[in-house]
């Protein structure tokens, strides 16, 4: 695509971006609604429309090459994917559920499951590539220095006795010795039979006639059996009975390959001249506009000084830099207002300390008449509940970013910037105002003392009293202040004062609490779209989610929040996060892959690895303090808790009592609690068994849950063919895939992975075109292994009902279903179908 196609896109993105505030800001000045229906149609709308936006704007940002406008792209960008969290968390609030499902919206919009996939900026991994890539350096570095011990202690020796050894060498001797002879004998027999073929052969000779008739029956057959084969395979693609191999990809696709990769480098040369640009064009503009600048800031404060003087008799009082200095005497004011401005403010600089003294005892009377009405005005409260919109922190910047794309880039020609240089007269407009703001600081000080010298030769006045009153003042706020260190300073102990990041670092990588990340992307979680979800709900049965909506809350919750610090600091904070699920769902692997998409640090505090280290209470305070200050400088981070549940314990097992697994128990909340907006550090816990944690202190400081289901038909087919293929299988027509599917209902990722390893040796790859694979090859290792089975997975549900979000769900099903009776609706009634249908029209109709 070329330059103007992007600018294309971007400029069709925001004007849905435009449509789409023009919609949302009367809702945001609604009244309470009650309807919870209606409410959940209006934010899943917003949110699908937000998120389509965010697609177009992330791969405008990843091509566009133009160092100005990828500024105010990033702006609006940052603002939409904040707004995305921001509604993903007012739907949780108003459905009590971690997953919602949007098929009905996804029809009228015309919208394909593809859509729902939350996008992940490149710019996350590829603007900090150069940090990365040192820090995977300092990593190996470091691994290597202590990897002989490591080696060490992971080899294993078993004894053996020596009449087993013997025994062992003699077997397989024989067995080697058996197999020579086996295939000497085979030679001699193949030998036997070549003579014997040659002697009939030569005794009975065929007409020529016959013969170029069997030559030809042979030929015709395979040709024709080829043909109905081929047929019958495309046939079978073509219906999407079996899946077909991966296209090689065109040369124009690989073109198109090298052009993304070379606008990444050409964005990189242009950001550098730019870097260089706006040192250069400041320093011309300090150079010839400076002087100018000041000549007439100097004529506009003198001519004010006169003015005021006229105005008022006398001369005025120089504003403090505080106050903004000489920019607020110009904001569109007369002298006389000015002047009125600076008195009022000397007057209530006077009345405050009278009026702090009144207020203390004015605001208790007011609270106990606030707590008085509240008590007789409960039952207007409660008839007024219902939903609002909270106000939102990113729409601010999303409409500051559209105005810019308006006034600036909106109706700008730029056919003749061709190659997309940056706009040296922008840049210069803004150092422009850069270079008048510092010149107006020297030229205040400057004033300042001007001021002071007409006031001892005009008006013979001497400001000393006002200068005792202002020491006095800043000597009670210097007091405060220090009050106010001493209290913080007695909280937060630096244990590791005296010590460097790097130190730090390289400890926690050698006493293995840092470790490497797989390189995996949340791509790689493979999973399907589940299609019955609104259906189910409609029926008043809670549907087991699907892998699809498990990787969009990862993308959500994790990804983006770590990736960008304008979307942590503003948005909802999420310090912790637990990922559950039966063995082999993929928790691991998720974990991995929000290092990987983030570039984050991996940090693991499991009871594994925390055992024996760090001894007492004060050696495990030092360890949680260094892990905690090196995941904040050196942020994103993650702190992985594996077996999160074995660190809040009902009952320690005899067998795990030496390791004390409940250490963190007392000292992981305090920690959390540190853990400010602008720190991007996220807890993440994963655990197979939860129901054996006390739930109470587990959900305090686990908040956010996630719970992975078992694969269902769609995921488990797609599991199968992308594995297969990626480990160099061929699937054939006598590979039946959905056979497979279906007979692996219950058997996770983990399950399917193995049973594909045990059968895909080098040995069976390579006999692949001689012996197709077959689906009965993968039945005996899949029948080795356990399956997760109902019982299981009905001991999940009951757990997340015991959750603070599962018992708010089930307390709002019971409410509904109690005022369905009362109306009198069946379950799952008919009037919500209609009320659904005719939304749907209307917003076909918009569309």
């Amino acid at each position: 695509m070329s330059h103007s196609s992007y600018g294309r896109e971007w400029a069709a993105a925001q004007g849905a971006l435009e449509n789409l505030l023009e919609d949302e800001h009367p809702t945001m000045q609604l009244d309470p609604q009650k309807d919870r229906l209606q409410v959940f149609q209006t934010l899943a709308t917003f949110y699908l429309r937000y998120l389509k936006i965010f697609h177009a704007l992330e791969e405008v940002y990843d091509q566009i090459v133009h160092p100005q406008k990828r500024r105010v792209v990033r702006q609006v960008l940052e603002g939409v994917m904040g707004r995305l969290v921001e509604l993903k968390n007012e739907m949780v609030e108003l459905e009590y559920s971690e997953f919602h499902y949007f098929d009905d919206i996804l029809q009228d919009f015309k919208m394909i499951p593809e859509d729902l996939e939350v996008p992940i900026p490149h710019y996350f991994v590829r603007e900090r590539m150069r940090a990365l890539k040192e820090r995977q350096k300092m990593l190996s570095h470091i691994l290597a220095k202590g990897g002989q011990q490591e080696h060490k202690t992971q080899v294993t020796v078993q004894s053996m006795s020596l009449e087993r050894a013997v025994h062992l060498l003699q077997v397989s001797e024989r067995a080697r010795q058996g197999r020579l002879r086996a295939h000497f004998m085979k030679k001699i027999w193949q030998e036997e039979q070549r003579r014997q073929q040659g002697d009939s052969s030569s005794s009975s000779m065929l007409n020529p006639d016959q013969a170029a008739t069997c030559i030809q029956k042979v030929w015709r057959g395979y040709r024709d059996r080829k043909r109905v084969n081929k047929e019958r395979l495309e046939e079978m693609i073509f219906l999407g009975m079996i899946p077909a191999q991966k296209p090689t990809p065109s040369l124009a696709q690989q073109h198109a390959q090298q052009v993304v990769s070379s606008r990444h480098v050409v964005q990189e040369e242009y950001e550098a001249e730019y870097q260089r640009a706006l040192v250069s064009i400041k320093e011309s503009v300090w150079s010839v506009d400076g002087p100018d600048i000041k000549e007439t800031l100097q004529e506009q404060i003198r001519q004010w000084f006169i003015e005021c003087r006229d105005a008022t008799g006398k001369f005025p009082d120089f504003p403090n830099a505080e106050d903004g200095g000489s920019a607020s005497i110009f904001a569109q004011k007369t002298p006389e207002q000015v002047a009125a401005d600076l008195a009022a403010k000397e007057e209530r600089e006077k009345k405050k300390s009278k009026a702090e003294k009144d207020k203390t005892g004015n605001d208790r009377k007011e609270k106990k008449g606030k707590m008085k009405g509240k008590k007789g005005k409960g039952e207007t409260e409660e008839e007024e509940k219902g939903w609002k919109m909270t106000p939102s922190n990113f729409l601010p910047t999303v409409v500051e970013g559209t105005k810019m794309y308006k006034e600036v880039w909106g109706g700008r020609d730029e056919k003749q910037n061709f190659l997309q240089y940056f706009d040296v007269q922008l840049v210069r407009e803004e150092k422009r105002l850069e270079v008048e703001e510092e010149v107006r600081v020297q030229v205040d000080e400057l004033m300042r003392q001007e001021l002071k010298n007409l006031k001892l030769v005009v008006d013979r006045e001497k400001g000393k009293k006002k200068k005792k009153v202002k020491k006095s003042s800043k000597k009670k706020k210097k007091k405060g202040r220090k009050t106010g260190k001493k209290k913080k300073t007695k909280k937060e102990k630096d244990l590791t004062a005296d010590r460097t990041i790097e130190s730090l670092y390289e400890e926690l990588v050698l006493e293995g609490f840092i470790i490497r990340p797989m390189n995996v992307k949340l791509s790689d979680y493979i999973g399907a779209y589940s299609y019955l979800g609104t259906s189910l709900r409609q029926a008043d049965v809670e549907p087991m989610p699907s892998l699809s909506d498990v990787r969009q809350l990862i993308a959500l919750y994790g990804i983006l929040p770590l990736g960008s610090q304008c979307v942590h600091e503003r948005g909802p904070l999420i310090r912790a996060l637990l990922l559950t699920g039966p063995a082999g769902v993929g928790k691991k692997m998720l974990v991995h892959a929000l290092c990987t998409e983030t570039g984050a640090n991996l940090f693991d505090l499991s009871p594994a690895t925390t055992a024996g280290k760090y001894p007492g209470k004060s050696g495990l305070q030092y360890l949680l303090h260094m892990v905690f200050k090196v995941a904040r400088q050196l942020q994103p981070s993650i702190i992985w808790i594996g077996d999160a549940e074995k660190t809040f314990y009902k009952k320690v097992p005899k067998l795990e009592k030496e390791i004390e697994p409940k250490r963190l128990k007392k000292h992981l909340p305090k920690f959390l609690k540190s853990i400010k907006p602008e720190d991007r550090v996220l807890v993440v816990g994963t655990t197979h068994r939860p129901f054996d944690a006390d739930i109470k202190p587990f959900c305090k400081v686990y908040k956010k849950i996630i719970l992975i289901p078992r694969p269902d038909y769609a995921s488990r087919f797609t599991l199968w063919k992308e594995m297969l293929q990626a480990r160099g299988a061929q699937l054939g027509p006598k590979l039946d895939l959905s056979s497979l599917a279906k007979v692996t209902d219950g058997y996770t990722q983990g399950h399917i992975l193995q049973a594909i390893q045990n059968v895909l040796s080098s040995f069976r790859l390579d006999q692949q075109t001689k012996r197709p694979l077959t689906a009965v090859e993968f039945i005996p290792p899949l029948a080795r292994q356990d399956p997760v089975y109902k019982e299981q997975e009905e001991t999940f549900k009951a757990w997340y009902s015991r959750t603070p979000l599962g018992k708010k769900r089930t307390q709002a099903t019971k409410a509904s279903e109690e005022a369905d009776k009362k109306n009198g609706k069946k379950k799952g009634g008919k009037l919500q179908k209609k009320g659904r249908e005719e939304k749907s029209k209307k917003r076909k109709k918009k569309n």
